[in-house]
This record gives C-alpha cells, sequence and structure tokens, in this order.
C-alpha cells in the first residue's frame, strides 16, 4: 500500500469534494434550465451537462475511491470486478477529453454560423446533430476501453506498476494494474493512446479555440464600420458569443495545462523511468482531478444561474 503525506491526502480530498459539489451544481442549474425551456433551450446546455456529468462520474468511480485508499483503507477486488473497473475508468477518462473537445468544436461551429436566431425546425435538427455527436463520444470511447478489460488483472498489497496510461490511475488502485502479453504490445498500445487520444485532442482543441478567436477578432475589426449594414441580431449576438467564447478558451486552456502536465508526467514514467517516480505521480494525480475541480468555477464566469447559485450558496 502507498504511504501518502497527510497534507497531501489532505489537499487532495479537498480537491476532489470540490470537483463533486461543483459538478453537482452545474448538472443541477443546466438541467433545470433545460427542464424549463425544452427544446427551446441552447444545444450548448446539453455538451455542458455531458461534460459535468462525465466529470462527476470521474470523481465518483475512481478519484474518490483513491481517497478512501489513500486515508488508509485496503481495498483488493477480484479479477472479473479489476477488468469490469479498469474498463469503466477508460471509458470515463476518453469520454471526458472528446466531451471536452465536442463543447471546443461546437462553439466553432456555432461562431461560423452567427446569423439570425434559429428556427423551432433548425433549433430541433441542430439538437439531433448535438445528441448524435455526444452519443458517438460515448460510443467511441466505449470500443477504446475494451481492452482495458482485456490486458488488466489484479494483483496483492505489493504489486507495483510498470506501465501506466493517462486514462486510468496513476498507480494501482484496488489492486487492478495493466497485465499485457508481452512489453512490445504494452507499448505499442501506449503509443497508439499517447497519439490517437492524448496528442489529437489538445492539438486539435488549441486549433478550434485560436481559429474561434480569430473569427471573433474579424467581427470586432469590422463591426464598427458595417454595422449600419449588418443584421442587428448579428450584432447584438457578437459581444455575447465573445463572452462565451473567452469561458471556452479559459475552460480548455485549464483543460491543455492539466491535461499535458499529466500527459508529460506519465509518459515520462513509460519511457525513461526516473528517481522522480513519486514526485510524478503525486503530480498527475493532481492535474489529473485539477480540471475536474476548477471547471465549474470557470463555468460559473460565464454562466449567470451557475454563478447565481454560487453567490448563494456562499452567501449562507
Amino acid at each position: 500500500m502507498v504511504i501518502v503525506a497527510p497534507l497531501q491526502l489532505a489537499l487532495y480530498t479537498i480537491v476532489v469534494l470540490l470537483g463533486i459539489l461543483g459538478n453537482c451544481i452545474v448538472i443541477g442549474v443546466v438541467g433545470e434550465n433545460m427542464l424549463q425551456e425544452g427544446s427551446r433551450g441552447p444545444s450548448s446546455d446539453i455538451i455542458l451537462l455531458n461534460l459535468a456529468l462525465s466529470n462527476l462520474l470521474i470523481s465518483l468511480v475512481r478519484n474518490l475511491l483513491l481517497v478512501i485508499v489513500d486515508a488508509g483503507a485496503e481495498l483488493y477486488l477480484s479479477l472479473g470486478w479489476c477488468r469490469f473497473f479498469m474498463c469503466i475508468w477508460v471509458w470515463l477518462r476518453c469520454a471526458n477529453v472528446w466531451s471536452t473537445f465536442f463543447l471546443s468544436a461546437f462553439h466553432h461551429y456555432t461562431l461560423h454560423r452567427v446569423g439570425p436566431a434559429l428556427n423551432h425546425s433548425q433549433g430541433f435538427r441542430e439538437l439531433h446533430r448535438v445528441l448524435l455527436g455526444l452519443g458517438l463520444v460515448w460510443a467511441f470511447s466505449l470500443l477504446y476501453s475494451i481492452p482495458g478489460y482485456i490486458y488488466s488483472k489484479n494483483g496483492g498489497r505489493n504489486r507495483t506498476e510498470t506501465l501506466m496510461l493517462i486514462t486510468t490511475t496513476t498507480r494501482p488502485l484496488l489492486g487492478c494494474v495493466w497485465d499485457f502479453p508481452t512489453a512490445y504490445i504494452g507499448l505499442a498500445f501506449v503509443t497508439t493512446s499517447l497519439v490517437i487520444h492524448e496528442m489529437v485532442p489538445i492539438i486539435l482543441m488549441s486549433i478550434t479555440n485560436l481559429s474561434s478567436l480569430y473569427t471573433l477578432y474579424k467581427h470586432g475589426r469590422t463591426r464598427a464600420g458595417t454595422s449600419k449594414h449588418e443584421d442587428p441580431l448579428i450584432v447584438r449576438k457578437i459581444p455575447a458569443e465573445r463572452r462565451a467564447a473567452k469561458v471556452i478558451l479559459a475552460l480548455i486552456t485549464l483543460f491543455i495545462v492539466c491535461w499535458g502536465t499529466s500527459f508529460i508526467s506519465i509518459n515520462h514514467f513509460n519511457f525513461n523511468g526516473g528517481q522522480n517516480v513519486e514526485f510524478l505521480f503525486s503530480l498527475a494525480r493532481f492535474t489529473n482531478s485539477g480540471f475536474i475541480a476548477l471547471s465549474p468555477v470557470v463555468l460559473a464566469f460565464g454562466h449567470r444561474r451557475i454563478r447565481a447559485v454560487v453567490k448563494a450558496i456562499l452567501a449562507h
């Protein structure tokens, strides 16, 4: 069993609890807004709800278990349950990263579709496209998680991990570890995950957000000279889209910093090893949970209802 310093355990517990509380607030506020407005509400609410739900599930199914184990509980799962949980951990982390990209891509699409408000039938079609896209995210993430069920096993208290994946945990949890037939297969899977699942989403998020900022910059430059001839609805939407872009940019930047730090730490261990293993794992664990804990705070700055609920909670 890994011994964790009391201060580190206390800080990590705070981070995990903040993630649970914050994402519960986001789910409650956005969910209530969706029930009130129905299909008339913005499709972005569904994406925010999906992102907060994936964050909450990761906190409950993985991060909270890490806190319990670090507090001294010795829990070890059977082979069947280890395979199940390893599959779930990979599935949720994959869905989380691609859900974050989906938010960035949807806002990029919205900016390039700035124009008169969608009518009911157009809004309904857009809602269907968003649901289909999110469904594909979860379906393909489930396919990617199948190796987590096949190539995992249960170990004892003295079991150590020789290969890490950012999509699971930074050390054996509940006795569950990766168990590839050969080192070559393990490194091949890690390398594939490194390129497809870890590097590609970050690159795509960076591209879509830079493009969104450039689009807003062009609107701002041309707005003064063309506002008399431009559709008033478009003119009124630009400030709102600019505020949304700033919030989403902050959210994606937070994701890239947290995910990128964990990404570097885990893959440094995989390919180089080194003497600073415990430091790298602690850093990866905090940054893995950092995005989940801080993303509701970022959303609160740009979502009026979430901000109002947070202020009401703090006031009491």
